[in-house]
Protein backbone atom coordinates (compact mmCIF):
# COMPACT_ATOMS: atom_id res chain seq x y z
CA UNK A 1 0.00 0.00 0.00
CA UNK A 2 1.58 3.47 -0.89
CA UNK A 3 1.96 6.13 1.38
CA UNK A 4 -0.64 8.65 -0.19
CA UNK A 5 -3.12 6.04 0.80
CA UNK A 6 -2.54 5.56 3.88
CA UNK A 7 -1.66 9.27 4.89
CA UNK A 8 -5.31 10.70 5.85
CA UNK A 9 -6.36 7.65 8.42
CA UNK A 10 -2.83 7.69 10.12
CA UNK A 11 -2.91 11.74 10.09
CA UNK A 12 -6.55 11.49 12.00
CA UNK A 13 -5.20 9.14 14.20
CA UNK A 14 -2.34 11.71 15.30
CA UNK A 15 -3.13 14.15 18.41
CA UNK A 16 -2.70 17.61 18.25
CA UNK A 17 0.03 17.36 21.16
CA UNK A 18 1.98 14.35 19.03
CA UNK A 19 1.94 16.51 15.79
CA UNK A 20 3.50 19.31 18.32
CA UNK A 21 6.42 16.65 19.37
CA UNK A 22 7.02 15.60 15.42
CA UNK A 23 7.39 19.37 14.48
CA UNK A 24 9.69 19.62 16.96
CA UNK A 25 11.76 16.96 16.41
CA UNK A 26 11.67 17.80 12.57
CA UNK A 27 13.13 20.95 13.26
CA UNK A 28 15.42 19.96 15.27
CA UNK A 29 16.34 17.36 12.35
CA UNK A 30 16.99 20.12 10.05
CA UNK A 31 18.85 22.51 12.19
CA UNK A 32 21.84 19.70 12.41
CA UNK A 33 21.21 19.23 8.57
CA UNK A 34 22.57 22.78 8.54
CA UNK A 35 25.05 22.51 10.93
CA UNK A 36 26.31 19.70 9.01
CA UNK A 37 26.29 21.82 5.83
CA UNK A 38 27.18 25.51 6.61
CA UNK A 39 26.83 26.09 2.88
CA UNK A 40 23.05 26.05 2.96
CA UNK A 41 23.41 29.28 4.80
CA UNK A 42 25.51 31.58 2.03
CA UNK A 43 22.38 32.34 0.63
CA UNK A 44 21.49 33.89 3.77
CA UNK A 45 24.52 35.79 4.94
CA UNK A 46 25.82 36.99 1.58
CA UNK A 47 22.53 37.98 -0.14
CA UNK A 48 22.00 40.94 2.44
CA UNK A 49 25.37 42.03 2.13
CA UNK A 50 26.36 41.89 -1.62
CA UNK A 51 22.31 43.60 -1.95
CA UNK A 52 23.09 46.29 0.46
CA UNK A 53 26.08 47.50 -0.67
CA UNK A 54 24.72 47.02 -4.58
CA UNK A 55 22.35 49.37 -4.31
CA UNK A 56 23.64 51.93 -1.82
CA UNK A 57 27.07 52.29 -3.65
CA UNK A 58 25.54 51.70 -7.39
CA UNK A 59 22.31 53.10 -7.46
CA UNK A 60 22.83 55.12 -4.15
CA UNK A 61 23.96 58.43 -5.30
CA UNK A 62 21.21 59.28 -8.60
CA UNK A 63 17.91 57.91 -6.60
CA UNK A 64 18.90 59.47 -3.34
CA UNK A 65 19.13 62.61 -5.35
CA UNK A 66 16.01 62.07 -6.78
CA UNK A 67 14.65 61.54 -3.22
CA UNK A 68 15.73 64.94 -1.96
CA UNK A 69 18.78 63.93 -0.41
CA UNK A 70 21.67 61.55 -2.17
CA UNK A 71 22.88 58.27 -0.85
CA UNK A 72 22.53 59.34 2.93
CA UNK A 73 18.49 59.16 1.98
CA UNK A 74 18.74 56.54 -0.49
CA UNK A 75 20.14 54.35 2.87
CA UNK A 76 16.79 55.00 4.69
CA UNK A 77 14.90 54.20 1.46
CA UNK A 78 16.36 50.68 0.30
CA UNK A 79 17.45 49.18 3.57
CA UNK A 80 13.38 48.51 4.73
CA UNK A 81 12.60 47.49 0.98
CA UNK A 82 15.72 44.92 0.90
CA UNK A 83 13.46 43.73 4.20
CA UNK A 84 10.59 43.41 2.43
CA UNK A 85 12.51 41.15 -0.28
CA UNK A 86 14.08 38.85 2.16
CA UNK A 87 11.17 36.72 2.57
CA UNK A 88 10.72 36.31 -1.39
CA UNK A 89 14.24 34.58 -1.59
CA UNK A 90 14.37 32.62 1.70
CA UNK A 91 10.52 31.60 0.20
CA UNK A 92 12.49 30.37 -2.50
CA UNK A 93 15.18 28.57 -1.10
CA UNK A 94 12.46 26.17 1.15
CA UNK A 95 11.44 24.79 -2.31
CA UNK A 96 14.28 24.65 -3.86
CA UNK A 97 15.34 22.33 -0.65
CA UNK A 98 11.92 20.81 -0.71
CA UNK A 99 12.23 19.26 -3.87
CA UNK A 100 15.78 18.03 -3.37
CA UNK A 101 14.54 15.97 -0.36
CA UNK A 102 12.19 14.25 -2.92
CA UNK A 103 14.49 13.57 -5.42
CA UNK A 104 17.32 12.04 -2.52
CA UNK A 105 14.25 10.05 -0.93
CA UNK A 106 14.32 11.59 2.52
CA UNK A 107 10.17 12.27 1.98
CA UNK A 108 9.65 8.74 1.12
CA UNK A 109 11.33 7.38 4.66
CA UNK A 110 9.51 10.21 6.31
CA UNK A 111 6.16 9.63 4.53
CA UNK A 112 6.75 5.85 5.51
CA UNK A 113 6.99 6.75 9.26
CA UNK A 114 3.72 7.05 11.72
CA UNK A 115 4.24 11.48 11.90
CA UNK A 116 1.55 13.98 10.95
CA UNK A 117 2.58 15.16 6.79
CA UNK A 118 1.60 18.67 7.95
CA UNK A 119 4.46 18.72 10.49
CA UNK A 120 7.28 18.03 7.78
CA UNK A 121 5.72 21.09 5.77
CA UNK A 122 5.41 23.30 9.72
CA UNK A 123 9.20 22.05 10.28
CA UNK A 124 10.35 23.53 7.31
CA UNK A 125 9.07 26.95 7.58
CA UNK A 126 9.79 27.33 11.22
CA UNK A 127 13.83 26.54 10.12
CA UNK A 128 13.45 28.69 7.18
CA UNK A 129 11.74 31.61 9.54
CA UNK A 130 15.36 30.64 11.44
CA UNK A 131 17.43 31.71 8.12
CA UNK A 132 15.29 34.36 7.64
CA UNK A 133 16.24 36.00 10.90
CA UNK A 134 19.40 35.81 10.59
CA UNK A 135 19.51 37.03 6.94
CA UNK A 136 17.37 40.13 8.33
CA UNK A 137 19.93 40.28 11.23
CA UNK A 138 22.59 40.89 9.07
CA UNK A 139 21.17 43.27 6.46
CA UNK A 140 20.02 45.08 9.26
CA UNK A 141 23.98 45.37 10.60
CA UNK A 142 25.06 46.50 7.17
CA UNK A 143 22.47 49.19 6.52
CA UNK A 144 23.70 50.56 9.94
CA UNK A 145 27.38 50.63 8.50
CA UNK A 146 26.53 51.93 5.57
CA UNK A 147 24.30 54.55 7.20
CA UNK A 148 20.94 53.18 8.19
CA UNK A 149 19.43 54.93 11.20
CA UNK A 150 17.31 53.37 13.28
CA UNK A 151 15.08 55.87 15.44
CA UNK A 152 11.77 53.66 16.09
CA UNK A 153 12.98 50.15 17.55
CA UNK A 154 9.14 49.35 18.40
CA UNK A 155 8.68 49.57 14.82
CA UNK A 156 11.72 47.50 13.23
CA UNK A 157 10.10 44.68 15.40
CA UNK A 158 7.03 45.33 14.04
CA UNK A 159 8.38 45.73 10.70
CA UNK A 160 10.50 41.95 10.96
CA UNK A 161 7.43 40.60 11.94
CA UNK A 162 5.88 41.47 9.57
CA UNK A 163 8.27 40.33 6.59
CA UNK A 164 8.24 36.88 8.21
CA UNK A 165 3.98 36.84 8.11
CA UNK A 166 4.36 37.44 4.33
CA UNK A 167 7.36 35.48 4.02
CA UNK A 168 5.31 32.84 5.77
CA UNK A 169 2.68 33.31 3.40
CA UNK A 170 5.02 32.48 0.30
CA UNK A 171 6.56 29.79 1.67
CA UNK A 172 3.43 27.85 1.03
CA UNK A 173 3.79 28.52 -2.68
CA UNK A 174 7.17 27.63 -2.64
CA UNK A 175 6.65 24.16 -1.04
CA UNK A 176 3.59 23.37 -3.28
CA UNK A 177 5.90 24.13 -5.88
CA UNK A 178 8.77 21.93 -4.71
CA UNK A 179 6.29 19.53 -4.74
CA UNK A 180 5.01 19.32 -8.23
CA UNK A 181 7.55 20.63 -9.93
CA UNK A 182 10.39 17.80 -11.30
CA UNK A 183 13.61 19.00 -9.39
CA UNK A 184 15.18 22.05 -8.11
CA UNK A 185 16.15 23.62 -11.06
CA UNK A 186 12.65 23.95 -12.21
CA UNK A 187 11.65 25.45 -9.07
CA UNK A 188 14.10 28.11 -8.93
CA UNK A 189 13.28 28.87 -12.59
CA UNK A 190 9.98 29.01 -11.68
CA UNK A 191 10.41 31.16 -8.95
CA UNK A 192 12.73 33.60 -10.74
CA UNK A 193 10.13 33.94 -13.61
CA UNK A 194 7.79 34.92 -10.91
CA UNK A 195 9.87 36.72 -8.45
CA UNK A 196 11.69 39.39 -10.81
CA UNK A 197 8.34 40.99 -11.63
CA UNK A 198 7.41 41.38 -8.49
CA UNK A 199 10.64 42.47 -6.98
CA UNK A 200 11.73 45.46 -9.90
CA UNK A 201 7.88 45.95 -10.42
CA UNK A 202 7.59 47.48 -6.82
CA UNK A 203 8.62 50.34 -4.39
CA UNK A 204 11.89 48.20 -3.39
CA UNK A 205 14.19 50.15 -4.68
CA UNK A 206 12.86 52.84 -5.95
CA UNK A 207 9.83 55.41 -5.86
CA UNK A 208 7.26 54.25 -8.40
CA UNK A 209 6.34 57.76 -9.38
CA UNK A 210 8.69 58.11 -12.74
CA UNK A 211 7.15 54.78 -13.40
CA UNK A 212 5.01 54.57 -16.50
CA UNK A 213 1.26 54.84 -15.78
CA UNK A 214 0.50 51.18 -16.66
CA UNK A 215 3.62 49.84 -14.38
CA UNK A 216 2.11 52.21 -11.21
CA UNK A 217 -1.27 50.64 -11.70
CA UNK A 218 0.60 47.26 -11.17
CA UNK A 219 2.76 48.29 -8.30
CA UNK A 220 -0.13 49.63 -6.60
CA UNK A 221 -1.41 46.41 -6.09
CA UNK A 222 1.85 44.55 -6.14
CA UNK A 223 2.16 42.97 -2.24
CA UNK A 224 5.83 43.87 -2.20
CA UNK A 225 4.98 47.28 -2.62
CA UNK A 226 2.81 47.43 0.48
CA UNK A 227 4.86 45.15 2.29
CA UNK A 228 7.77 47.75 1.90
CA UNK A 229 6.26 50.77 2.21
CA UNK A 230 4.89 49.57 5.25
CA UNK A 231 8.03 48.37 6.65
CA UNK A 232 9.63 52.25 5.72
CA UNK A 233 6.59 53.64 7.63
CA UNK A 234 6.92 51.58 10.86
CA UNK A 235 10.93 52.05 10.66
CA UNK A 236 11.79 55.65 9.30
CA UNK A 237 7.93 57.26 9.89
CA UNK A 238 5.11 57.82 7.57
CA UNK A 239 1.94 56.35 6.55
CA UNK A 240 1.61 53.13 7.76
CA UNK A 241 -1.88 51.75 8.51
CA UNK A 242 -3.14 51.44 4.16
CA UNK A 243 0.05 49.23 3.41
CA UNK A 244 0.01 47.53 6.61
CA UNK A 245 -3.79 46.35 5.89
CA UNK A 246 -2.86 45.25 2.65
CA UNK A 247 0.39 43.59 3.17
CA UNK A 248 -1.63 41.21 6.15
CA UNK A 249 -4.21 40.62 3.37
CA UNK A 250 -2.35 39.72 1.03
CA UNK A 251 -0.36 37.37 3.55
CA UNK A 252 -3.97 35.66 4.55
CA UNK A 253 -5.47 35.20 1.00
CA UNK A 254 -2.19 33.11 0.24
CA UNK A 255 -2.11 31.23 2.82
CA UNK A 256 -5.21 30.26 3.00
CA UNK A 257 -5.27 29.05 -0.71
CA UNK A 258 -1.47 27.58 -0.46
CA UNK A 259 -1.49 25.82 2.57
CA UNK A 260 -4.15 23.33 2.13
CA UNK A 261 -3.16 23.07 -1.94
CA UNK A 262 0.60 22.00 -0.42
CA UNK A 263 -0.29 19.68 2.52
CA UNK A 264 -2.74 17.78 0.10
CA UNK A 265 -0.46 17.77 -2.80
CA UNK A 266 2.60 16.41 -0.20
CA UNK A 267 -0.15 14.06 1.35
CA UNK A 268 -0.81 12.67 -2.19
CA UNK A 269 2.60 13.05 -3.92
CA UNK A 270 3.50 9.67 -5.54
Amino acid sequence: MSAATVTPTADARISPRAHLRHTGALIRRNLLWIRQDPESMFDAILFPVVFTLLFVYVFGGSIGQALGGGQEAYVQYVVPGLMAMMGMNMAMGVGTGFNQDFNTGVMDRFRSLPIGRGSVLFAKIAVELFRMTIATTILLVVGVLVGFDITNWLGLLAAVGLSAVFGTALMWVFLTLGVVMKNAQSVQAMGFLVLMPLQFGSSIFAPTRSMPGWLQNFTDYNPLSSLADAARGLMVGGPVAHDLWMTLGWSVAITAVMAPVAIHKFRTKH
